[in-house]
């Protein structure tokens, strides 16, 4: 089996180092299904921006994911297709122009919505489109835009939002309170798939339990004195926001959601169309495009830094030596990409220093705790020996450890962001949008960067308290919930990060999740886990064995092992029999918005494989990769 590990390990170092790109940066795609290319067709042509080569091959991708019954689906195993996802299909195939009513795939579009409620039953983000291009009116939105100028002595203001949160709610308040509508003469007629139903933002029951919070608001804004136009003060102030948040490739935030949103609301603040911070907006936009099997498609961000990081890290603990090209490259790559600005972040860490890396490639406000520690570790053995190194790591260990949560745990992008009535407010998917408490798998993974690279463990308080935190969370079952994977991702984190630190294997918390991971280890030596667990709130196996699912598993149980298992060896044994079926490789292993947001990470099928077989041949005292 050795020799085995050794071959795959081989064939997927030798992918990784032929995907390099000249910079010394992976640019695997970020998959996030069709939702973007679909809102990058109907912000084109609403904008009258003719690119008519582009907006084909997103029609091509967009039309080539449907299902035999006319709808779209999310994920693979989803029992029947996607409401929103199919109403934004139905919507920018007939807006590109390229697809008319008649069509046999458009009509049985038509009816699968109509079939299953009509287009009023869309999710927040699809609503807010319908509205402002003209195809129903804008619902009641409750939330004033004079919640901009609430100061940061009220006990909630805009601080206190995830700045995920702030950067898609800013542009829509603007939005909602302009009551902005654009519609042009290539615009398609939708009204017939309301069913004479009203489109509302607001649930009776979201209705109930937020009336008394906003009332609150309101409150506040009352409070405020002013001896101009407050309504004008608070849209200036949310159209500032945007413009000091623009990243040198013109997008706000490197986020598609939220650019698009901005370009809508700064229209509706009298910008036009052709407005050069709108065009470089556009063109970024456009730019973060990528090819997935030789079709266009138009990425939520990129995931340059996260590929970039994690590939080199899993290079090195296969045997690969920093000395070495490939890992040269990736490590300049990597400490270009540290950020060196203030972002919001220092709103809740004032006294802290920049030193944190973000997500994707052009990101420079807002770092998280994920990928700086994934960046330092990739720096680790350089950190030792070049000054300019040692200073990136510094700054870099310095903003995490002073980022962790009050409550011990570690949260992706702020400190203490996490005040539960806000999730209150009548914003759907709320608890994934609004705010950002501590997770199972950023704590996890912190602890598992502090434990294996720095001298910490378990006596250290700052550790303690995240081991407190993590074991606060662990479900009945065994398991942990991670917010950026699921159960079997949130059970990696938690375990190899514990270890890390010094908590024993025999601890019965680890020995809980161990058993519960065999339990669920499939016939063929692998795991899957179903995106229907973020749905139901319960681990949902998928059927099938995926590549990443396994070498999570299998690296947890590796973690907590003295000798090779058969479940070990069974684990190992799937990921160098390359036995998956074809369609679990590209079936979502990330999680982003409960049913709604799925992420498939390209590099995941590479990067936790090689992870988990290096450990392997480390556990069984096989052979590592040498060199290039």
């Amino acid at each position: 089996m050795r020799h085995r590990v050794y071959k795959e390990m081989n064939r997927i170092a030798d992918q990784l180092i032929q995907d390099q790109s000249d910079n010394g940066a992976w640019h695997y795609p970020f998959e996030t299904g069709i939702q973007t290319d679909c809102s990058m067709i109907i912000l084109l042509r609403t904008l009258e921006i003719n690119d008519e080569d582009f907006i084909k091959e997103l029609v091509d991708r967009i039309a080539g994911e449907q299902q035999a019954d006319g709808s779209w689906k999310l994920f693979h195993d989803q029992e029947k297709g996607d409401m929103t996802s199919t109403v934004e299909a139905y919507y920018a195939l007939l807006y590109s122009g390229y697809r008319v009513k008649k069509d046999k795939d458009i009509q049985a579009a038509r009816k699968f919505i109509l079939a299953n409620g009509g287009a009023s039953e869309v999710h927040l983000f699809l609503k807010i489109m319908l509205a402002l291009t003209g195809h129903c009116e804008w619902p009641h939105l409750p939330i004033n835009i004079e919640v901009m100028l609430i100061p940061d002595t009220f006990p909630i203001n805009l601080f206190d939002l995830s700045v995920y949160g702030r950067a898609n709610l800013i542009p829509f308040l603007i939005l909602a309170n302009t009551n902005f509508r654009k519609r042009t003469p290539r615009s398609p007629d939708l009204s017939d798939l309301f069913q004479n139903k009203e489109v509302r933002f607001l649930t009776e029951d979201q209705e109930e339990d937020a009336r008394s919070l906003i009332n609150w608001i309101k409150q506040g804004i009352k409070g405020l004195k002013s001896h101009g136009n407050l309504r004008e003060l608070a849209l200036y102030r949310a159209e500032k926001y945007m413009l000091d948040r623009i990243e040198p490739d013109g997008t706000f935030l490197n986020y598609f959601s939220c650019t698009t949103l901005m370009i809508f609301a700064l229209m509706a603040r009298g910008y036009h169309s052709t407005h050069p911070v709108i065009s470089r907006a556009v063109q970024g936009l456009k730019a973060m495009a990528t090819r997935i099997d030789g079709k266009l498609h138009c990425q939520y961000t990129t995931a340059t830094v996260w590929n970039t990081t994690l590939i080199n890290y899993a290079l090195q603990e296969s045997g690969i030596t920093y000395s070495s090209n490939t890992v040269q490259k990736a490590i300049e790559y990597i400490l270009s990409r540290q950020h060196l600005k203030y972002g919001d972040w220092a709103i809740h860490a004032p006294d802290l220093l920049p030193g944190g890396w973000g997500f994707a490639d052009l990101n420079t406000f807002h770092p998280d705790i994920d990928d700086t520690t994934a960046a330092l570790r990739a720096i680790r053995t350089l950190a030792t020996e070049k000054v300019d190194y040692r200073h990136a790591w510094d700054r870099g260990v310095n903003w995490l450890t002073s980022m962790q949560n009050n409550d011990g745990g570690w949260a992706a992008f702020e400190k203490d962001v996490d005040k539960k009535i806000l999730t209150l407010l009548p914003i759907e998917g709320g608890k994934d949008l609004l705010i950002e408490p501590s997770t199972v798998d950023l704590t996890g993974r912190t602890l598992e960067f502090f434990g294996n690279y720095t001298n910490l463990d378990f006596h250290h308080p700052m550790i303690k308290d995240g081991i407190r935190w993590l074991l606060r969370q662990q479900n009945s079952d065994g398991s942990w919930v991670g917010r950026w994977g699921v159960y079997i991702y949130g059970t990696w984190a938690a375990v190899t990060g514990m270890i890390a630190v010094g908590v024993s294997p025999k601890h019965p918390a680890i020995h809980k999740a161990l058993t519960w991971l065999r339990s669920n280890q499939n016939p063929d030596g692998g795991w899957g886990e179903s995106c229907k667990s973020d749905i139901k709130n319960r681990y949902v196996p998928l059927g099938e064995s995926t590549r990443p699912h396994t070498a999570w598993a299998l690296d947890t149980l590796i973690s907590a092992a003295t000798e090779v298992t058969p479940e070990i060896e069974n684990g190992a044994a799937f990921l160098v029999g390359r036995k998956e079926k074809e369609w679990t490789t590209t079936y979502p292993k990330g999680r982003g918005m409960a049913g709604s947001f799925y992420i498939n990470y390209h590099c995941y099928e590479y990067v936790f494989p090689l992870l988990a077989l290096a450990h392997y041949q480390k556990l069984a005292g096989g052979q590592l990769l040498y060199g290039d």
